[in-house]
């Protein structure tokens, strides 16, 4: 039997999940810390609309696009949130319901939608090694981010007043990791998909959170979950035939429920 390494496609697409894997994780400790699930989510459903501005504004390059309305997007959303006495998940669940609204109405105009329903699932497996690069570039940014930020940005989640007196400025920190996450989303949408890109974030961060004893823990278990999940995920999809993207998903979903069930039966 040919090994799986001997075809491009497959070494790229398990190099991809090494680079990428990681950012994920990371930035999904915070993301689920911070309670912005939703937000992640509604970041994900707005690519239409940023693919669609791309094509109203003659973009040739629709990763740019995207990331340009992503981020135009959250800070938009974070400005308009700070400003109202709505609750988060309800100024969250207007912008993303208008922007893949608007998203959708634009790319159906003569039927042409069918050209961008590959974003909706992603394809991995077509990723190229330029691409690869742009994401290790994409890792390096978040790390540098991360060492820099994660003090101000726990202090903040754990009590904006008390950082405040410490002088720093949450609003500020919120609208640069959102940002962050945003870019991305947008980066990487084309590769996991819409409809999954949140899963992603998500369930490594949700999964370590629920056996690890420490924030050092808490880390690097959801980095591990994310990394196996994403090899095991292209592995099983290649000798199954069964789309990688939700592949990897449901290896995700399977380990939170393992580590949800451990930390059920500890605490019994």
């Amino acid at each position: 039997m040919m090994s799986f390494l001997e075809y491009a496609f497959m070494r790229n697409a398990l190099l991809a999940i090494l680079v990428s894997s990681p950012i994920f994780a990371l930035l999904g400790t915070m993301v689920v810390n911070k309670k912005m699930a939703f937000f992640s989510d509604a970041i994900g459903h707005s690519a239409l609309c940023g693919i669609a501005a791309g094509v109203l504004f003659g973009f040739t390059n629709r990763s740019l696009s995207m990331i340009i309305f992503a981020i135009l997007f959250s800070v938009l959303l974070n400005f308009v949130k700070d400003r109202t006495t709505y609750g988060a998940d309800t100024i969250i669940s207007v912008f993303a319901s208008v922007a893949m609204s608007l998203g959708l109405v634009l790319l159906s105009r003569g039927g042409n939608f069918n050209k961008y329903s590959s974003y909706l699932v992603g394809d991995i497996l077509s990723i190229t090694v330029t691409e690869i690069i742009s994401l290790a570039v994409c890792f390096v940014l978040v790390i540098i981010f991360w060492v820099v930020s994660y003090n101000s940005l726990s202090a903040d989640n754990l009590n904006r007043a008390l950082a405040a007196s410490k002088g720093i400025n949450g609003k500020i920190y919120d609208y640069i990791f959102s940002a962050f996450i945003a870019v991305v989303i947008m980066f990487s949408i084309r590769w996991i998909g819409i409809l999954l890109i949140n899963s992603l974030i998500i369930l490594p961060a949700a999964a370590s959170r629920n056996i690890s004893r420490n924030v050092r823990a808490y880390h690097l278990l959801a980095v591990l979950f994310s990394v196996v999940s994403g090899i095991a995920g292209i592995l099983v999809s290649y000798y199954t035939g069964f789309p990688s993207g939700p592949m990897i998903v449901l290896i995700l979903g399977v380990t939170f429920f393992v580590t949800f069930m451990l930390h059920s039966f500890s605490k019994d």
